[in-house]
């Protein structure tokens, strides 16, 4: 029984996101296979998701960091809805599923940590936790270790996933390069390309992540962000770095935080 979980709290993504994620995972991996929701809210969740309260950090969520550190409850003794000892595939919600997955399960050995590599630090051997595979259980001193001294550890790593790769025992392994994809780095034509050209799907790709934005419902329909309209026209969007509104504070970065509509998101990303 494959194990897939992903976490939702807050209000950044609503429940289209947990099923939509749901629906592509059903599509692309070889059942039988369980799906969990870590959430403090189910409403409007699909039936076929196992939704379970996530569960307390144990700590006060760590200062001046931007580290979703909320994940870090992944790697207690247990996790409610997944069976310990057993690997279990965590999917972010803000992924686009494009291709199999059944991979992810085969690959090494039951009790190693598979993550992406950060793709942002491509020279640094660090991972990034937008898909990693874990075994329920197996890394209890991750998170003992953080509740022994959260601000510290978050102002030494900064990033979750920065942490995550340094505790693991014996150490995390990468997926293969080509299986999950950043969107911004991998998909987006660089500035001013993305003016004229439309993201593309890698080949071989099997998720895409979008880690830091912007989010697929957006870029779906040709917007960086819910501050400005739904395919502003290129000469719009120029516009608007004088006259607003921006999809970011600084001109310079509205510039560049353009996107066209993205069509192979509006196929994959469904119910």
């Amino acid at each position: 029984m494959k194990q897939v979980v992903c976490v939702k709290w807050g209000t950044m993504y609503g429940p289209e996101y947990v099923n939509r994620l749901y629906a592509m995972v059903a599509r692309h991996l070889t059942p039988p296979f369980r799906f969990v929701c870590l959430t403090d809210d189910r409403a409007g969740i699909r039936a076929e998701v196992e939704c379970h309260d996530l569960p307390e950090l144990g700590v006060p969520h760590p200062q001046r960091t931007m580290g979703k550190w909320r994940k870090q409850v992944l790697w207690g003794h247990s996790v409610p809805g997944l069976e310990t000892g057993q690997p279990a595939l965590f999917i972010d919600l803000d992924s686009v599923i494009v291709g199999p997955l059944d991979d992810y399960f085969a690959i090494g050995a039951p009790g190693d940590v598979y993550v992406a590599r950060n793709w942002a630090r491509p020279l640094e051997k660090l991972g990034q936790t937008s898909v990693f595979r874990f075994p329920v259980g197996g890394n209890a001193h991750v998170l003992e270790a953080f509740r022994a001294d959260a601000q510290g550890i978050a102002d030494k790593y900064r990033f979750e996933q920065h942490y995550v790769t340094a505790a693991v025992t014996g150490g995390v392994k990468f997926w293969p390069e080509a299986w999950t994809r950043h969107f911004r780095l991998h998909c987006l034509p660089p500035f001013p390309l993305r003016y004229f050209r439309a993201a593309r799907l890698p080949r071989e790709a099997r998720i895409v992540t979008f880690p830091g934005g912007p989010n697929p419902d957006d870029v779906m329909v040709g917007r960086w962000n819910k501050r400005v309209p739904a395919f502003a026209s290129r000469w719009q969007h120029l516009c608007a770095t004088f006259t607003g509104p921006r999809v970011d504070d600084s001109a310079r970065r509205h510039l560049q935080r353009f996107v066209l509509p993205v069509r192979w998101i509006e196929e994959h990303w469904r119910e």
